[in-house]
């Protein structure tokens, strides 16, 4: 009996406590109910909302980029392309074979498909091609029973009208690489494109304006059911430019027949740049459609080098062109335009020979006509007189050896060689034959084709330190204004000897015996001025001299000297100023004066300078010229 009494208070007990434990479970759980539903029941609706509703960036439109008469450069146009939805196509291998007998084409990239297919959930679009033709798609849309899981979708891509002839200047977009990822999520979104060149990616925080957004709903397992909202966002900005579109084709043509040129045309009072060619190019478009592998190498193996603009990072010997600025610096000297040399055709100093490109000389000459003909032996003894150091203060001022803060990247300085430039660089004092083969654009000496065109503007617009520019706006990325026409301080330099200076370069293609008449323009009221110039790229031998040195076609291509032409018109009131050098292309006169004539006489008919852009209106302004 006691045994059994015990076991009863002993399960009592057990129930009891099983009771108590039970009501506690009971009681934790209700008060945890009690704290999820009513505490907490604000915040776990929000999570259930976001769980139900997705916010996804739209991708802007990029701003477009106009020249200065407001004619489109960069636009957007509409891309067609094609995505695949898996779960509803069955067999991918066989609709891209489908899909290629469709488009008559065996270029899509069905490996890469398939691997975004395997990474990817199933009821997301896999973009299999873009930039379709409109026959493409009609072909498409015809033949979509066939196709389940196919669509066509509709977006903006980046299109360049004027195609190779502005990629230097306007540059291209493309995709966004890992490098270039800075935590802006619209940098992430797929297939968005950033500016990698010129002014796209100069000015790209700009043109590429903000991100919108799409509010859409969605179900447990993240397929979009329906959209609820869009907010577009706020397009790219407007860029224009200081090019004029139709001069830039004109030149870009005019350069065509060239293996390797460049050209640049300015403004050189307000330091507008109307166009700026480096041939041969490459079509922008191609960058933004996708290059295979092969066209990428055969661009960066191709030994005329049609990636790198040629106007701003060619570094060429100037040649006779530098003579303007010798010149310039012998009369800052006290050297006196009358002042006379007798050229046989060369010129001794200690054991060598220095010769005049005219074999049996000029005879005497002074200034004019030394420029007028392009006498060597008279800019040879000048610069002894003065020495190198004169030389390089003159060509600092007209703008050689330094960059100008240009609108796109890449620009190289050149070189302007003095005594202690060798002395710091090379650990040798500098000789006198160095100063006499730098006093013909040759030697030590480099300059870009923007500087030939800079030195040539602040000769002929009045002595100022012009510098060039692309835009005419201040450019930023929340705003863009108007910026006044700059005003450039003064060179110091005499009107007397700009003056007797700019006049030999208008004999140098008017006169009977310059260098360039041929190639001048017939029409006084757009006369051009000028100076030719044709600089070695081999030091040529004795033995050559003497056996007869071979004309330039008859030399290998690497072999021939550099063409160049520095010009200005019209000559009474210098509105336009152009640079142009061909690589290997032989003689200043007869190869780049013809091209320069051209892109003069074209500005001119043009009336570019004159004409401002406001708004989407044009303008005609006064033009302006040196009293």
């Amino acid at each position: 009996m006691k045994t059994d009494k015990t076991r009863e208070k002993l399960f009592s007990r057990r129930a009891a406590i099983l009771a108590g434990g039970q009501m506690a479970l009971f009681a934790g759980l209700g008060a945890r109910m009690y704290y999820l539903q009513v505490l907490q029941s604000e915040r776990y609706r929000t999570l259930a909302e976001d769980n139900r509703i997705n916010l996804r960036l739209l991708a802007p439109p990029r701003g477009y980029i106009l020249d200065r008469f407001g004619e489109p450069i960069a636009i957007n146009v509409q891309n067609y392309r094609i995505v695949l939805i898996p779960e509803q196509v069955g067999d991918i291998e066989a609709t891209l074979a489908r899909l290629e007998k469709v488009l008559e084409t065996g270029s899509l990239d069905t490996k890469r498909v398939l691997r975004d297919a395997r990474r990817r959930r199933a009821f997301v679009p896999i973009t299999v091609a873009e930039n379709l033709s409109w026959g493409e798609v009609s072909r498409l849309e015809v033949n979509a029973p066939n196709l389940p899981g196919v669509n066509i979708e509709v977006g903006l891509s980046r299109f360049y009208p004027l195609g190779p002839s502005v990629a230097h200047v306007i540059g291209y977009v493309s995709s966004v690489s890992e490098k270039e990822l800075t935590g802006d999520p619209l940098l992430e979104l797929p297939g968005f494109r950033i500016g990698k060149s010129g002014i796209e990616r100069r000015y790209d925080a700009a043109l590429r304006g903000k991100a919108g957004n799409s509010q859409v709903e969605v179900n447990a397992f993240g397929r979009v059911i329906r959209e609820l909202r869009r907010d577009e966002g706020e397009p790219g900005r407007e860029v224009g430019l200081t090019l004029d579109a139709g001069l830039q084709a004109f030149a870009a043509d005019r350069l065509a027949d060239e293996r390797s040129a460049a050209t640049v045309v300015m403004d050189p009072h307000k330091g507008d740049v109307l166009a700026m060619v480096s041939s041969p190019g490459f079509n922008p478009n191609a960058f933004n459609e996708g290059l295979s592998n092969d066209e990428w190498r055969g661009l960066v193996r191709d030994p005329h080098t049609p990636l790198i603009n040629k106007a701003i990072a060619g570094q060429y010997a100037p040649g006779s062109t530098f003579k303007v600025a010798v010149a310039l610096a012998a009369l800052e000297a006290g050297i006196p335009p009358e002042h006379s040399s007798y050229c046989r055709g060369y010129m001794r100093l200690g054991n060598r020979r220095f010769h005049c490109w005219k074999k049996h000389g000029h005879g005497r000459v002074a200034l004019t006509r030394a420029l007028r003909e392009s006498c060597d032996i008279w800019f040879y003894e000048v610069a002894l007189k003065i020495g190198v150091d004169r030389i390089a203060a003159m060509a600092r001022r007209l703008g050689f050896g330094e960059t100008h803060d240009f609108d796109i990247a890449g620009e190289k300085a050149g070189l302007i060689p003095t005594k202690g430039w060798k002395r710091a660089a090379l650990g040798s004092s500098w000789q006198k034959g160095e100063t006499v083969i730098a006093a013909i654009g040759q030697g030590y000496v480099l300059a870009t084709p923007l500087q030939l065109a800079i030195m040539t503007s602040r000769l002929v617009n009045g002595g100022f330190a012009v510098t060039p520019r692309l835009t005419r706006d201040r450019i930023e990325p929340e705003f863009i204004a108007p910026n006044p026409d700059p005003e450039f301080p003064s060179l110091d330099i005499s009107k007397t000897h700009r003056r007797l200076v700019m006049n030999a370069m208008d004999q140098v293609v008017n006169h009977s015996r310059g260098t360039a008449r041929k190639a001048r323009l017939k029409d006084p009221a757009m006369a051009m001025g000028g100076k030719t110039g044709t600089s070695q790229v081999r030091r040529i031998s004795m033995a050559e001299r003497e056996g007869g040195v071979r004309k330039n076609k008859e030399k290998p291509w690497r072999e021939r000297d550099h063409a160049l032409f520095v010009g200005y018109a019209p000559v009474h009131a210098p509105q336009y100023v152009a640079a142009v050098i061909v690589e290997h292309g032989g003689g200043g006169s007869k190869v780049a004066a013809p091209i320069a004539r051209d892109l003069l006489e074209k500005a001119q008919q043009r009336d570019s300078a004159r004409h401002e852009i406001t708004g989407d209106v044009a303008i005609v302004g006064p033009g302006k010229t040196e009293q």
